[in-house]
């Protein structure tokens, strides 16, 4: 019978990859996470597509901001490192290293944190969640530092970034269930409302899942990771709808199923590469493809979300807009995709 992944059209992976890019491109962002989260896709697109123009686009629009000038730097806002680091990849250009070292700058010197040098989720340059670790902070800051710390050769910047690893899985990874609870508080020592959000797994899986391949088994926070991605990932599975997709309250067959989590749990599958998630893979592509309209635009993806007081708050989260975190998502798993039915070519 094959792989069932080998069932999946190359040639509309690389159409849909650039129905996205060029929907993502006609969207409106800020210096924040939902561009940082976008651009982090584009830049997965362009490695798996090789195609310059989509980095040209992404330069143009860099630059036009940094003409106007930046906000002031918070943990949320890191996620627009991503790109930085792939305009210098793509570029060569010192100036998109040089911000990357201000935000690694930042994230050593200024930036909130708690018991053992825990980031604090910031989503503005207040204190926004005194004491509180989010999954969400792997993502925009963590992946962010790692990738930083290697491309600088500063290692004390990979250690903190593997450190943030650590404390974000002891503090918000279940024992019980080996999901990934949405945000941990350090006053009243617990979960908050205690939800298995399903964004919140897909911040930690993907994240995981990368630095899987950016480090290796000498670090000895390799093997704590792969464990920690290896549990969450059989865990997932089980709890894939009978759609591909997974609910936005991951244990909650009554809530809705959601766009962005479901690409960024299938991403990580795809880059964690065990042989039985292939089924889990493509049942997932079905059920993000079916909601990607004719424009590109990726839909069924909740709105920006706080740790909600109660699992209906989570429930009721709209779903109604296109957002950047849906597209980014999108385009890192279909060019996940795009890269490993290359690779299989090359063999």
């Amino acid at each position: 019978m094959g792989n069932p992944l080998d069932t999946i059209d190359t040639s509309e992976l690389e159409r849909t990859i650039d129905l996205l890019v060029q929907r993502t491109f006609s969207m409106d962002f800020r210096w924040d996470w939902p561009g940082g989260v976008a651009f982090y896709g584009i830049g997965k697109a362009w490695r798996a597509t090789g195609r310059a123009e989509y980095m040209e686009r992404l330069a143009s629009w860099v630059d036009e901001y940094l003409e106007l000038g930046l906000p002031p730097f918070m943990v949320n806002a890191m996620a627009m490192g991503h790109c930085l680091l792939d305009l210098y990849e793509a570029t060569g250009a010192q100036k998109y290293l040089d911000l990357v070292i201000r935000k690694t700058e930042y994230l050593k010197k200024e930036a909130l944190r708690f018991g053992e040098g825990v980031l604090q989720h910031t989503v503005s340059a207040h204190n926004d969640f005194p004491g509180q670790a989010w999954a969400d902070t792997l993502f925009m800051a963590a992946l962010f530092m790692l990738r930083a710390g290697l491309t600088l050769d500063d290692a004390a910047l990979v250690k903190d970034a593997l450190a943030q690893y650590h404390w974000h899985e002891e503090l918000l990874q279940d024992s019980e269930t080996d999901l990934y609870f949405h945000a941990w508080d350090e006053e009243s020592h617990s979960h908050l409302s205690g939800q298995h959000w399903a964004r919140a797994n897909a911040w930690a899986a993907i994240t995981m899942a990368e630095a899987l391949r950016l480090i290796d088994y000498m670090y000895p926070e390799f093997m704590e990771i792969d464990g920690s991605l290896r549990d969450l990932l059989a865990a997932l599975a089980r709890l894939q709808s009978a759609s591909g997709a997974w609910h936005t309250i991951l244990d909650d067959p009554e809530s809705y199923e959601e766009t962005s989590a479901t690409a960024g749990i299938a991403a990580a599958m795809v880059l964690y590469g065990y042989p039985l998630h292939a089924r889990h893979i493509v049942l997932a592509y079905g059920a993000v493809m079916n909601n990607i309209g004719p424009d590109g635009s990726v839909r069924g993806v909740s709105a920006g979300t706080a740790v909600m007081a109660s699992r209906e708050d989570y429930r009721r989260v709209p779903r109604k807009r296109v957002q950047g975190w849906g597209q980014g998502l999108a385009l890192a798993f279909l060019s996940a995709l795009l890269e490993r039915n290359k690779k299989i070519w090359k063999n």
